[in-house]
């Protein structure tokens, strides 16, 4: 009875086992359905990344581009060049024939737009290049004044053709904060007595007539600045020289008295420079024509 009991055991579970597999094979789904399924999720997937980068795609190409900005060390590049602007040269023959053209280009455009220049009583060209302030007093000089005035004696610039024009090299000045006893613009002023003999006879010329607050440019020849009133020093031939000529630098002629120039070189003229460095550059350039800028700052 026990035996029996035992294989009726047995072949109940061996039953129940063939039942399960057979169900389980029942709910297992065929191979070719699981193809089926994925070839159906790969052709989806496939379908929405192709429509996601034709979305993309048309995005970008009908937007603008947004611009890029980096930060970069050292200097921006230069400027574009337009079509009708000069090219560059190439070589140092081409390079001094172009300044020299674009020099006398400006030269011509300064000559046609040039103020002439007016004169003086005695005869001393200067010209007005900064107007009185308007609202001022109107009061302006005259002979016998007493002014006191700022100014720059300037050596001629290359291209000064009427001795007014031009950028001038500083010789000596007052009143700009520009030699070393000078701490400031303003600092210095120099006082003097309109047609006083001690004053150079182009400054007590041109200043009359201008008014307080104005700047003049002041043509100094030789013979109305620092250079004595000697037939020795006028430096034409036989050393009576014509006078009041526009003299930039020494010509030697056959028949010119040659002089020693610190002899001719007036130091009792004013104004003086006060400084030795100032006085040697002076008496290299006083026997030239030069320019004096006058700035009236106030009359008595």
């Amino acid at each position: 009875l026990a035996g029996s009991s035992a294989f009726t055991t047995s072949t109940s579970s061996s039953q129940n086992t063939r039942t399960d597999t057979v169900l389980s094979a029942e709910k297992r789904p065929s191979s070719s359905s699981s193809s089926h399924n994925i070839q159906t999720r790969l052709s989806f997937l496939q379908k929405a990344a192709s429509t996601a980068f034709l979305t993309t795609a048309a995005t970008t190409l009908t937007q603008p581009p947004e611009p890029a900005n980096a930060l970069v060390k050292g200097n921006a590049p230069p400027p574009k060049k337009g079509p009708s602007e000069e090219r560059k040269c190439v070589n140092v023959e081409e390079c001094q024939e172009m300044a020299e053209r674009l020099a006398n280009k400006a030269d011509e455009e300064a000559r046609a737009n040039m103020v002439p220049a007016s004169v003086a009583p005695k005869g001393t060209k200067y010209r007005e290049t900064v107007d009185a302030p308007s609202g001022g007093s109107g009061v302006v000089a005259k002979e016998g004044d007493q002014a006191t005035i700022f100014y720059k004696v300037l050596k001629l610039g290359k291209r000064s053709y009427d001795g007014l024009s031009g950028e001038g090299t500083v010789v000596f000045s007052r009143g700009y904060g520009l030699e070393d006893d000078e701490n400031k613009p303003g600092d210095k002023s120099f006082t003097f007595t309109i047609g006083d003999n001690q004053i150079i006879a182009a400054l007590s010329d041109a200043i009359q007539g201008q008014a307080i607050g104005s700047v003049r440019r002041v043509a100094v020849t030789p013979q109305t600045g620092w250079e004595k009133a000697t037939k020795e020093c006028d430096g034409g031939p036989g050393g009576s020289g014509s006078g009041g000529e526009l003299k930039t630098d020494y010509v030697v002629v056959p028949t010119a008295t040659m002089v020693a120039t610190e002899i001719c070189f007036d130091k009792a003229k004013l104004p003086f420079p006060s400084t030795y460095a100032e006085q040697r550059r002076m008496a290299q350039r006083f026997d030239q024509s030069l320019i004096m800028e006058v700035e009236l700052v106030g009359l008595k």
